[in-house]
C-alpha cells in the first residue's frame, strides 16, 4: 500500500457529520415549561414498564434530557460518589453502553456484570437473594433478562432503585423513552395544545412479541392527540398482532389502529417508520417481518424520518444511512441524554441541573 491510500484509511472524515437528524434540543426545551415537582415522583422508584409514566412526567423527563444534550459539556458531577450495577445477562450493545456512558458521563463509577455464569445465579441463587446483595454494593441497579419475570422478582428485594433494560418479549422502557424523545425533538409541535398536525406512524413489527414495539406503543397511548394514524405491518397474517392487553389499551387510548400485511403501500402516507425484526424469545431471538426492506429506493415521503432500536439486519439498508432519513443513529446518540436524566431523577440529584439553562 503507498503512502497516499494508508493516509486515507487512516485519516478521519471530518466532513461527515456524526450526528444525523437536524433537530436541535434546544428546541424542545422552548416547547415544555419547566416543572421540576413531577419529575420528585421518579425519585428512587423502579422503572419496569412504560404504563409508569403520566405525560406530565414525560415531558420534564425529555426536558431534562434535551438540556443534558444541550449543554453536555456543563455536567459531569450530578452522580459524583454514586455506583451503578450493570447487570446485562442477555447479549446487548447500545442499551448496555449507553447506560455506562450515561453514569459515566455524570461523574459516577459503575459495576459490570455481562456473564450470569460468573456469578452465584450459576449455583442457584435466586434473583431476590442477589437483589438484596445489590443493596449493599450500588445505588441503582440496570437488568437485562431474557426471563420477562426476572425485574419484578428482583424489585421484592431491592432498596434501591432498578431499571429493566428488556426483559424477554415483555417490555424495554427506556428504549421506548428514547424513541418518543427522537421524535419529539424532530416535531416539538407535536406537544402544543393548539397542534393542528398529527402525524402518520407506521411500524414494522409485533407488537405481541417484541418489547420494543409494545413499550413504544403504550406511551403513544399517553400522547395519542400526537397521532393521526397508526399502522402496524407485519407479513403474516395468522400472528396475533396483539395480545388482549395491548388491543385493550389501544382502543381506551382512542388510538386510529390499522394493521396491515404488506409495507411499500402505507410508506408514502407515513411520516415517521419504525422498523424491527428481532424479538428475544427465551434464550434466544427469532426474527419477523424478513420480506420487509427499507432502502434509499423505498417509497418514503420526502420529510419521513426512520427509526430503528438496533442491531439491524437486512431489514434496514446502509444506502439510507447518508440521507436525511436517517435518524436512527440520532435515536442511539439520544438515547445517552435520555438515560442521563432518568438516572439523575431515580438518585435523587436532578436538582443539581434543573437550574442550569
Amino acid at each position: 500500500m503507498v503512502k497516499e491510500d494508508l493516509e486515507a484509511v487512516v485519516r478521519f472524515d471530518q466532513t461527515r457529520p456524526d450526528v444525523y437528524g437536524c433537530a436541535h434540543p434546544k428546541n424542545l426545551l422552548r416547547a415544555i415549561i419547566e416543572d421540576g415537582e413531577h419529575l420528585e415522583k421518579l425519585t428512587n422508584k423502579h422503572i419496569f414498564s412504560s404504563d409508569q409514566f403520566d405525560r406530565d412526567t414525560l415531558l420534564q423527563l425529555f426536558r431534562l434530557a434535551a438540556k443534558y444534550e444541550a449543554n453536555p459539556d456543563r455536567f459531569s458531577s450530578s452522580l459524583q460518589g454514586k455506583i451503578l450495577i450493570s447487570a446485562f445477562y442477555e447479549p446487548s450493545t447500545r442499551t448496555r453502553l449507553s447506560f455506562e456512558s450515561a453514569w459515566h458521563r455524570l461523574g459516577g463509577d459503575i459495576m459490570s456484570i455481562t456473564d450470569r455464569s460468573t456469578t452465584g445465579i450459576a449455583k442457584g441463587e435466586s434473583l431476590a437473594d442477589v437483589g438484596e446483595m445489590f443493596n449493599n454494593y450500588g445505588d441503582c441497579v440496570v437488568l437485562r433478562d431474557s426471563n420477562e419475570h426476572s425485574v419484578r422478582e428482583m424489585m421484592g428485594a431491592l432498596r434501591i432503585p432498578i431499571i429493566n433494560a428488556g426483559n424477554g418479549t415483555d417490555e424495554h422502557p427506556t428504549q421506548a423513552l428514547a424513541d418518543l424523545y427522537t421524535i419529539l425533538k424532530w416535531r416539538p409541535n407535536l406537544i402544543s395544545d393548539d397542534n393542528p398536525d398529527p402525524i402518520n406512524i407506521c411500524i414494522v413489527g409485533l407488537p405481541s412479541k417484541m418489547r420494543t414495539v409494545r413499550s413504544l406503543i403504550k406511551l403513544f397511548c399517553i400522547f395519542p392527540e400526537m397521532i393521526g394514524r397508526l399502522t402496524i405491518v407485519n407479513d403474516n397474517p395468522d400472528e396475533q398482532m396483539f395480545d388482549e392487553e395491548q388491543r385493550e389499551q389501544v382502543e381506551e387510548a382512542g388510538l386510529n389502529v390499522v394493521l396491515r400485511h404488506e409495507l411499500d403501500p402505507e410508506l408514502p402516507q407515513a411520516d415517521v417508520v419504525y422498523i424491527n425484526a428481532i424479538a428475544w424469545e427465551g434464550d434466544s431471538f427469532n426474527a419477523y417481518g424478513k420480506v420487509f426492506h427499507l432502502n434509499a429506493a423505498s417509497p418514503l415521503k420526502s420529510d419521513a424520518i426512520v427509526l430503528h432500536p438496533l442491531a439491524r439486519g437486512e431489514e434496514l439498508c446502509t444506502s439510507l444511512d447518508d440521507t436525511s432519513h436517517n435518524w436512527y443513529f440520532a435515536q442511539a446518540r439520544g438515547a445517552v441524554f435520555l438515560r442521563q436524566a432518568l438516572l439523575t431523577c431515580l438518585v435523587r440529584r436532578a436538582e443539581r441541573v434543573l437550574d442550569i439553562i
